[in-house]
């Protein structure tokens, strides 16, 4: 996924379907020094982690 269409999901008040390692994350910030973004599980919403936003991937409606 590409920093613009991250920061999209982002200010959108639709939830899009986005998953990292084939799970549904929700997006919380971006950190556009590092090309990455800090994600939590959907399940785990207390565990936030930092991932690269190439590892990202959102489903095709």
């Amino acid at each position: 996924m590409d920093r613009r269409r991250a920061s999209e999901i982002i200010s959108s008040l639709e939830m899009a379907d986005v998953t990292y390692n084939g799970r549904l994350i929700y997006i919380e910030e971006i950190n556009p020094a590092k090309d990455s973004a800090s994600v939590h599980y959907l399940d785990q919403p207390h565990y936030s982690q930092e991932v690269p936003l190439t590892h990202l991937v959102e489903a095709v409606k």
